[in-house]
């Protein structure tokens, strides 16, 4: 057994620190990667998971509520309650986000604060399934009577219907005092008065929530910011249909990420309401 501090390996020299070196750092690198392997384990095993090495630059966004709004698209049965039309596609990712909860929520805390409270609702009208052309939800909508009213004037056979708030949300929203826009027929709110009503309260920050996640919120979001508010999506009190199509929560996740000026969950946004209260 050799006792000298070198050995000679096909002509070169390695010291005895120099291999303790090589072996600690080939330790650590081995180590390195099954963290690694184990974060992207983790991601795969939760796609909706927060990045763990993120790219893109964190959030500056600071609420000023004196000219703050919560923004809540679709809070509507057909969304939102398990006897709604849709319940089958997008029950499941309601319930995992804890949805229903988080949006009463952010009612609550937004009425604590005196906060611009608005919701943008969906109504198709009898006048509307006479469309000569459709998209792909379009279509789906329409055939299944989602959001249906007799009319843009009537409200006969609306209470608990489909197109109606869901039954907790009403304290909040028919207060007197929250906004109710006329309907986007759509998905976005080029079509309605939101950017109207918001601008006349002088409002440029949107705390935005609602249904569904890639359809209403997205595009309700994508316009905000087209218009120059300030938008902060909360992820997890919105929600989206799972269809052998994609899942719809997952592709507005991402475009939450890339786009708004925030992503916050439920607790984030009121800590954040609560510290602009301060």
């Amino acid at each position: 057994m050799c006792n000298c501090d070198d050995h000679d390996h096909g002509g070169q020299k390695l010291s005895r620190r120099a291999a303790l070196t090589t072996g600690l750092a080939g330790t650590a690198a081995a180590a390195a990667t099954a963290l690694a392997g184990t974060a992207q384990a983790q991601e795969k095993a939760n796609p909706y998971a927060e990045p763990t090495e993120p790219a893109l630059p964190p959030s500056d966004m600071k609420l000023d509520l004196s000219r703050a709004a919560l923004v809540v698209t679709d809070p509507q049965n057909d969304f939102l309650s398990p006897d709604g039309v849709t319940w089958g596609v997008i029950g499941a990712s309601v319930t995992e986000h804890n949805t229903v909860e988080n949006i009463e929520i952010l009612f609550r805390t937004a009425k604590e604060h005196d906060i611009t409270t608005a919701v943008s609702p969906h109504y198709y009208f009898p006048t509307d399934h006479g469309w000569k052309f459709e998209g792909a939800l379009e279509k789906l909508m329409h055939k299944i009577g989602m959001f249906d009213r007799k009319g843009p004037l009537n409200v006969d056979g609306f209470e608990g219907s489909g197109a109606d708030w869901l039954e907790r949300y009403k304290p909040y929203i028919n207060d007197g005092k929250t906004i109710v826009t006329s309907p986007h027929k759509m998905y976005g709110n080029d079509t309605n008065d939101l950017t109207l009503q918001l601008r006349k309260q002088g409002v440029d920050q949107v705390i935005l929530a609602g249904m569904s996640a890639n359809l209403c919120t997205e595009s309700h979001m994508r316009e905000l910011i087209e218009n120059g508010f300030e938008v902060a999506v909360v992820q997890d009190a919105t929600a989206a249909a799972q269809l052998p199509e994609g899942d719809g929560y997952l592709a507005a996740l991402i475009n939450f990420r890339f786009i708004a000026n925030a992503v916050w969950s439920t607790e984030e946004a009121v800590s954040q309401i609560n510290a602009a209260a301060l």
